[in-house]
Formats: C-alpha cells, sequence, structure tokens
C-alpha cells in the first residue's frame, strides 16, 4: 500500500474469472479479470460500503433439461450464484451496483446474422435476470463484433474494459 492506505497499480493480485466461473473477492488488491469475452457475458457485482466485487463469465443465455455443466455456465443461472456468494461474502443486496459486458456477434455468415447471435441473447438474458432478481445495471458496454477483457478493481469498484484496437476504458455508472 502506498502512504495514503490505497493500493498502487503494482501491488494488485490479478484473479482470473475464467469461462463459467464466478470469483468474488474482498481484498483490496485484488483485480477480478475476465479475459476474452466474445458472446461470453460478465456481470460484475460491487457493494461499495463493504468493498466486496464479483464476476461471473457466464457462456450462454439458459440452461435447459438437455444441456448439463456447471450453472455457472449459463446466465440464468449463474447471476443468482453470483449474487448468493456476494452477500455470504457480506455484500448487501440493496447496494449491489451491477454493470455487464460482452455479448458480441462473434459468428458472422451470410443468412446467419440473427441466428446465431449467441452474444445478443446472451446481454438480453443478463439484463432480463438483474431486472427480475430486482437490481439494476447501472453500465453495460455489450455488442458490436470485438471481443473484451473485462476488470473489476475491488478497492474502488472501478471496473474497466479493454478490447481490439482500443485502449483500456473505464465503464461509469450511469
Amino acid at each position: 500500500m502506498n502512504q495514503r492506505g490505497r493500493v498502487s497499480r503494482d501491488e494488485h493480485n490479478v484473479i482470473t474469472v475464467g469461462i463459467a466461473e464466478l470469483k468474488v473477492s474482498g481484498d483490496p488488491a485484488d483485480v477480478l479479470t475476465a479475459r476474452g469475452l466474445g458472446s461470453c457475458v460478465a456481470v460484475c457485482a460491487y457493494d461499495p460500503v463493504a468493498r466486496i466485487g464479483g464476476v461471473l463469465h457466464g457462456v450462454l443465455p439458459e440452461r435447459s433439461s438437455s444441456l448439463g455443466g456447471s450453472p455457472t455456465k449459463y446466465l440464468d443461472t449463474g447471476i443468482p450464484c453470483l449474487l448468493t456468494q456476494m452477500l455470504a461474502n457480506g455484500a448487501s443486496y440493496r447496494r449491489l451496483v451491477i454493470r455487464i459486458a460482452g455479448g458480441a456477434q462473434m459468428l458472422i455468415a451470410p443468412g446467419f446474422k440473427n441466428t446465431l447471435n449467441i452474444g445478443r441473447r446472451n446481454a438480453q438474458v443478463a439484463r432480463t435476470v438483474i431486472q427480475r432478481e430486482g437490481l439494476r445495471c447501472v453500465g453495460e458496454e455489450t455488442g458490436g463484433t470485438r471481443g473484451r477483457t473485462v476488470k473489476l478493481y475491488v478497492e474502488c469498484g472501478t471496473m474497466t474494459l479493454r478490447s481490439v484496437g482500443r485502449g483500456e476504458l473505464e465503464i461509469p455508472i450511469r
């Protein structure tokens, strides 16, 4: 920590949130990072009072009886898992700040533009589940055709995004 008691950029612990995973932290030195978000959607939750952050790296919009795998693979089941973990770690539901990123259209082929747009479906399901949970998405960077990397800085709740051809940008709260 520097003289002001703040974590310097050199002291951050990068915690990778892999595909179909979620991570929650209350350590101010942690930066929760989801790389390679193409059609996947990262859901970032932060409690600014408790300073607890969490990131879900969701792959598909909805789980069906024919699909297996971890609940965190799907946005409709993964978001409730993220919220449960946030609360278990001391976050308050009413203080949660939620932002999302990703949901790009990575498969572009003539005649299949809308059929293969899993990214758009992922982003829409994320918004729907967040709203159904009684929460509000206060910032987002979704769509397009570029992959993204998202970082959530646990110390302050800043969420940044990097994509090819663009520098690292902060996703502000709107």
